[in-house]
């Protein structure tokens, strides 16, 4: 795949999750996309991202922005940082008790491709630093 089909493809995506349209993500997934989740459990199948996208979308409100694609000479790869600004919704088990607290933090996702379709997301983001700032919001 060309570089810059690539980066469109990660715009795609990218874009899918700004208007969290969770369909328009799928539809851009391998049906066995690898999902890395930042500091969690790697899960295997376009279902398994579907129902982590429904969980998500329950406890938190976030748009991605400062978007900067990086695609590998052949194609095969991408990464993208950006800053993750959202709004936290419904408690998290395991996280602090949400309220409404809002937040704003750099995060990055690397990307696998194959078949012209996304094959890995691997997110990460400091997980502390988003502890942080939810609970100084919440005090």
């Amino acid at each position: 795949m060309q570089p810059s089909e690539t980066e469109k493809l990660i715009r795609t995506y990218l874009d899918a999750f700004n208007r969290s349209d969770s369909e328009g993500i799928l539809a851009v997934l391998g049906e066995d996309v690898i999902h890395d989740i930042n500091q969690g459990d790697r899960e295997i199948g376009r279902g398994k991202f579907r129902w982590f996208n429904a969980m998500m979308a329950e406890h938190y409100s976030e748009q991605l922005g400062d978007i900067a694609i990086m695609v590998s000479a052949d194609g095969g790869r991408a990464a993208a940082e950006f800053t993750v600004r959202g709004t936290y919704l419904k408690t998290a088990k395991g996280l602090p008790p949400a309220s409404g607290q809002t937040y704003s933090l750099p995060a990055g996702i690397f990307f696998e491709i194959d078949d012209r379709l996304i094959s890995r997301v691997t997110t990460c983001y400091n997980l502390q630093d988003w502890i942080a700032q939810v609970e100084a919001a919440s005090g």
